[in-house]
């Protein structure tokens, strides 16, 4: 990894986050490093979605700063930090009535003005990475869920498929990237979400409910965690059974898999009985 990727960072310092029950705001002061994989977890209203539109600049902090390598997100130029960070929202619908690779290619944009060697396959290589390369021609608007959220995703990677040219870390941030997948897509786009931060040097940020899924592919987490405050480190010191329980209310036996991968099985009827 270069040094650009090590000393590259996401920070909220101070920041304040609206949680849904109450005016109360979580305080959150992390430090996100480039080349990890970030799993942003909690509770419905824990503020998950609230802090991922903080850290994309997309709503202003009610308190405290988001700043990526020491500057505030507002001190980045636009086009710039388009070539090096790509985002992911939860509501990926498109108004219009493009096919799949269109909307894909919509993430070279950015590079429109410097584009890079082999600028038109990059697309077509990115729906084959996330195995939607069979449905470039098909209208976004007539795709399944999942579908549509494969093709958003290869839109994100496409967007940072090369480094920059000053080799700047970069940056893809994902809201709920497998909320619409089946089980075997939900285990693909993590390798591939853990295979941009491990290999590629990407910093990775994204919101998961799937403790399981953060368990296997995430190197460390951060627990909006309502009443029992916010929990930042790496998954395995943080994402103990004694917080699953004072976080989500559910009794969790750890176990491993044949592959070595620790895993929770949940106790059902513990689940919401306070």
């Amino acid at each position: 990894m270069s040094a650009h990727h090590r000393l590259s960072s996401l920070e909220c310092r101070n920041l304040g986050v609206g949680v849904a029950k109450g005016p109360r705001l979580a305080t959150v002061d992390v430090r996100i490093q480039a080349g990890r994989f970030t799993a942003i977890l909690g509770p419905n209203g824990a503020g998950k979605s609230t802090l991922m539109s903080m850290l994309v600049g997309e709503r202003a902090p009610q308190s405290g700063q988001v700043l990526l390598d020491g500057l505030e997100l507002s001190g980045h130029a636009v086009e710039g930090l388009a070539r090096r960070r790509s985002v992911m929202p939860q509501d990926c619908s498109v108004a219009f009535d493009f096919t799949a690779q269109e909307v894909v290619e919509l993430g070279r944009y950015p590079h429109r003005h410097q584009p890079g060697s082999g600028e038109a396959q990059i697309p077509v290589q990115a729906m084959a990475l996330t195995g939607v390369d069979h449905l470039a021609q098909r209208s976004i608007n007539t795709l399944s869920g999942g579908e549509r959220a494969r093709t958003h995703l290869a839109r994100a990677l496409a967007q940072i498929w090369q480094p920059p040219a000053d080799g700047a870390a970069r940056w893809l941030l994902l809201d709920e990237p497998t909320a619409a997948l089946d089980l075997a897509h939900q285990h693909h786009a993590m390798r591939l979400l853990r295979h941009w931060a491990g290999q590629q040097g990407a910093g990775v940020v994204a919101v998961i409910h799937d403790l399981n899924l953060a368990l296997r592919y995430a190197d460390d987490v951060l627990v909006l965690g309502g009443d029992a405050g916010v929990h930042h480190g790496a998954v395995l010191d943080v994402l103990q059974p004694a917080l699953v329980r004072q976080v989500w209310g559910m009794q969790c036996d750890p176990v491993h898999s044949s592959d070595g991968a620790l895993q929770y099985i949940f106790v059902a009827d513990t689940a919401l009985s306070a």
